[in-house]
This record gives structure tokens, sequence and C-alpha cells, in this order.
């Protein structure tokens, strides 16, 4: 009699009926959309942050100033130790590009 016990067949049963239950758990637990709302905002906290560190460090290579933290007690025209550099250029390439995105969505919605 191969396996045919039905004590031993009733074990089975449990122990099969508890791993599906934890798996429906495990499941249900993953597509809740609480968890998911919760992981996506902190996905999209981390990916904004690495952007701007990005973006802060693009900035400072192309004004060629190392980035300094300012104390509580600098005063403001001693956080740029040597020179202050001009952040002109710097300034009218990002508005540029913020002002030419807005004009391709607004003409793409136009579009549609």
């Amino acid at each position: 009699m191969a396996d045919t016990d039905p004590a031993e067949l009733e074990r089975r049963i449990e122990r099969t009926r508890a791993e599906l239950a934890k798996t429906v758990d495990a499941i249900a637990d993953r597509v809740s959309p609480k968890k998911v709302a919760r992981r996506t905002v902190a996905k999209a906290e981390t990916n904004a942050k690495q952007f701007l560190a990005s973006i802060g460090d693009r900035v400072s290579d192309a004004v060629g100033v190392a980035p300094r933290p300012a104390k509580l007690g600098d005063e403001p025209d001693d956080l740029w130790a040597e020179e202050q550099p001009n952040l002109a250029p710097v300034l009218i390439g990002v508005g540029t590009v913020l002002a030419v995105t807005a004009v391709i969505m607004l003409w793409r919605r136009r579009r549609r």
C-alpha cells in the first residue's frame, strides 16, 4: 500500500492547506493598494533624491565650484569662499529647457 494511510493523507492535506494559505496571504499583501502606493511613493522619493543630487553635481561641475554645505552662522557673502560664480548661463539654460518642454507638451495636447 503506497501512501494510502488516511492519517498520512490528512497530514499532507493540512500541510498543503497551510502552505496555500501562506501563499494567498503573501499575494494579497503584495497587491494591497495601500502597500503598492507606499512602495510607489518610496520609490519616487528615492528617484527624486537621486535626480536632485545628480543635478546638483552637474550644476556644480558646470559652474566649477565644489559644493560646500552652509553653516548656521555663515553670512550670505561668506558662502562662496573665493569668488561668486556666474550662475546666469546655467539658470538661463534651465529656464529655456523648461519653457521648450512646456511648449512641446501644450503642442502635443492640442494635436490630440
